[in-house]
């Protein structure tokens, strides 16, 4: 499968209030949309439109209403972009995006431990032998 296509931020916006409501009609989406967003019917409808068209979503009419729903695994697509992001910024390395998010972002003491204990499972398992 080729790469998916990018998403600006306002598509990306609106396709996860269709991930996280599972369907969505364009005027749900719009009532989930923080109203200082000002966006009216139509452009919610337009963003919709082209995520359907980019492949990211599906429709179907029910009664007067297109419902939307996803084609895409959201967490298929958030892999991909990240991915991109990673191969864009930082030449396809990690250890720089992390190293610049902990510095920047910082960690509550709760991130460290969850970090940690991620850490000691990777460990554990690259010093697991191969069991094929």
């Amino acid at each position: 499968m080729s790469p998916l296509p990018n998403l600006p931020r306002s598509e990306l916006e609106v396709a996860r209030i269709v991930w996280r409501l599972g369907s969505a009609t364009v005027r749900q989406v719009l009532e989930e949309l923080p109203k200082t967003r000002g966006l009216d019917f139509k452009t919610v409808q337009t963003y919709l439109r082209r995520l359907e068209a980019k492949g990211f979503l599906s429709a179907k009419r029910q009664g007067r209403s297109k419902v939307y729903r996803s084609r895409l695994r959201p967490a298929k697509v958030m892999r991909e972009m990240i991915d991109d992001f990673l191969d864009r910024m930082f030449d396809g390395e990690a250890m720089p995006l992390l190293q610049h998010l902990i510095r920047d972002r910082g960690l509550s003491e709760e991130e460290v431990e969850q970090l940690r204990v991620l850490l000691n499972r990777l460990e554990r398992e690259n010093d697991e032998p191969d069991k094929s």
